[in-house]
């Protein structure tokens, strides 16, 4: 049992009466669920916030009718359908009326029922400023108010959080990564990227969010009016379904939209930039120089789409200088579930195929706890001596606590990638040693066609219309390839736990002047199950740099480093550690032609010799943050 369940069960951290009755919730109809809510609350629907150039955004805002006083707010904006009447934002809304807060939930500029021009995030330092700006104003409002959402409801808090306001007293991002521009190590631009080569995800969720010709409600409408409108009508768009499988391998990329006859809109913007373009700091991302102002409460998962610079990022909001108060309180929780799943961590869980055991894990006690402590000023809800890292260690099936991430008394442990030159699938002889390869080791070679690209299996991802399916999953489908390198250890004698960031040092030569090279660590158990930990992938052009495109000189070696992989995992005794490595992971990440041109403006590849190197100074090696 975690230190926070452990806690409310033996009364340390105590739940009020109303958060039980909160709990029920769920189990209300929709009807029922809507007739409690009237009966509890002042409702009042898509209120015109004002924004400082005019333009106004659809809020609605549920506050507690029988309150004595100005109350708290929790504020969750959105590009989603959610201020009409939905199942969710009506339980939403009375689990926090109930516990004596205001819920305030906002469309995001140019979406739905607010007016303006949508631009992913939502403007968050000029729009989210001056939304915070008008819910403390209001005279309902104690001027303390919590932003909380997942996915695109926590992004736009990232970038908010460095604007300091001063009524943002706490944040509750959760499944955030897509907001960070750069940080660390990690230079995404919001997931668009991981190593410089583009996800396709995004893509997928543009088509479905991105409508540049939406249908709007005239703008002269009255209050009454209007409110009645988002009662009853919900503006939505239903685009044609699409057969994703087959469309995501169409060329040029650049036409992947388009093709489907959407007209030019984010994704034609975004889809023309390199990962360095200077138009990635003009939006609403997070980037590591903008300081950080803001108590919070992190929740990642190891199988979500953006793991390594979420972890990346609470470590940043750890180390500023500006707010020692915001510094001093960043806590983070980390499960083996998928995007945005944490309600579902519970007993006899799986990710993939792989069992889990008891992963239970009460995350929305610990949200109330984590703002009844910084808007109502409880202290005792969610005490000083709270971990500050909470982390479920897959192999193990256990949370276990830390003050810090990686955890304190991790070491590093190098292990090399060796063969005698044919480590090609799972038949091949590549091995994983912790001795360094003399000099003179063969190398593998493959041939890397970008027509027969490897298939993606489980792993991080999200939001992707089904191309992939995030988790655990079994890798021997993949391993049965040629194309595929195989590096494999002996049978570990002890378990060895692994956590934190694996970095991947690759010595590699290519008959074409750029190509990908994808590394993927995986647990393979007694019986040859071969589960994905995690992946990561570098686009070689970028090597010394994202500023600094570098083709490849055919035949010769270069040094390629991938963004780390973030993990927490035990090889436990009898289980072996492997390292893959290949040159595309698709439909995951965009292909690469390997020409050398604009990848993303090309009809056509051509096929690729690749090799990886790994004899004396010209080693090819993993790097494992392990706790003894």
């Amino acid at each position: 049992m975690n230190r926070f369940v452990a806690a409310v069960v033996a009364g340390v951290i105590a739940l009020s009466p109303m958060a039980v009755t909160a709990q029920d919730y769920a189990r209300y109809s929709d009807t029922a669920a809507q007739t409690e809510l009237s009966r509890i609350a002042d409702v009042q629907m898509a209120v015109m916030t004002p924004m400082r150039d005019g333009v106004g955004l659809a809020t609605n805002v549920y506050r507690p009718r029988d309150a004595e006083g100005p109350v708290p707010t929790i504020f969750w904006k959105t590009p989603y359908n959610e201020l009409a009447y939905s199942a969710r934002t009506t339980r939403t809304a009375l689990t926090w009326v109930s516990r004596g807060y205001a819920f305030v939930v906002q469309n995001e500029r140019g979406r739905y029922f607010s007016e303006g021009e949508y631009e992913i995030l939502g403007y968050p330092q000029t729009d989210g400023y001056d939304a915070l700006t008008w819910i403390a104003a209001q005279p309902w409002s104690n001027g303390k108010v919590g932003t909380l959402g997942c996915s695109s409801s926590a992004e736009w808090q990232l970038a908010l959080a460095a604007q300091n306001h001063p009524a943002h007293a706490a944040m509750v991002p959760q499944a955030s990564g897509a907001g960070i521009g750069k940080v660390g190590r990690f230079q995404e631009q919001g997931n668009w990227y991981t190593g410089g080569v583009p996800r396709n995800l995004f893509f997928i969720w543009l088509y479905g969010v991105d409508n540049p010709q939406r249908a709007q409600i005239p703008g002269d409408l009255d209050q009454e009016t209007r409110a009645r409108i988002v009662r009853y009508n919900d503006l939505d768009t239903e685009k044609p379904k699409v057969d994703w499988p087959r469309q995501i391998r169409h060329l040029p990329v650049n036409d992947l939209l388009a093709d489907l006859g959407e007209p030019a809109g984010t994704f034609e913007e975004l889809i023309a930039r390199t990962p360095a373009d200077p138009a990635w700091r003009e939006g609403g991302l997070y980037h590591d120089d903008m300081g950080w102002g803001v108590p919070s409460l992190w929740f990642n998962s190891w199988y979500d789409v953006s793991i390594g610079p979420n972890m990346e990022l609470f470590n940043h909001a750890r180390s500023t200088t500006e707010d020692r108060e915001a510094a001093q309180n960043q806590y983070v929780v980390v499960g083996p579930n998928n995007h945005c799943a944490f309600a579902g961590l519970g007993p006899n869980f799986k990710s993939g195929d792989r069992d889990l055991g008891d992963a239970s894990f009460d995350s929305d006690a610990m949200v109330h706890a984590w703002f009844d402590r910084w808007l109502k000023g409880e202290q005792r809800r969610f005490p000083a001596n709270t971990p500050h890292v909470q982390y479920f260690n897959m192999g193990e099936n256990r949370w276990r606590t830390d003050a810090q991430w990686p955890p304190a008394g991790v070491q590093t442990v190098r292990m090399y990638l060796r063969s005698d030159g044919a480590a090609n699938s799972l038949n091949g002889d590549g091995r994983l040693s912790l001795e360094a390869p003399p000099a003179g080791e063969r190398p593998d070679r493959y041939r890397y066609d970008p027509m027969n690209p490897v298939q993606t299996i489980g792993g991080g991802d999200c939001c992707n219309g089904g191309l992939v399916t995030a988790g655990a999953f079994d890798q021997r489908p993949i391993e049965a390839r040629n194309d595929v390198l195989v590096y494999t250890s002996e049978p570990l004698t002890s378990p060895m736990q692994v956590s934190g960031f694996v970095d991947a040092v690759l010595k590699v030569s290519s008959s074409a002047p750029d190509t990908d090279y994808a590394v993927k660590l995986v647990d393979v158990a007694p019986d040859g199950t071969a589960h994905i930990l995690g992946d990561t992938i570098i686009r070689a052009r970028y090597r010394t740099g994202f500023d600094n495109p570098t083709p490849l000189t055919p035949s010769q070696v270069a040094t390629v480093q991938p963004t780390p992989i973030t993990i927490s995992n035990t090889f436990q005794r009898g289980h072996r550690i492997r390292v893959e490595v290949t040159s595309s992971n698709f439909p995951k990440f965009v292909r690469n032609l390997n020409t050398g041109g604009a990848n993303e403006t090309e009809k056509a590849g051509v096929i690729a010799d690749n090799a990886v190197h790994h004899a004396g100074d010209d080693a090819s090696y993993i790097e494992l943050p392990v706790l003894n």
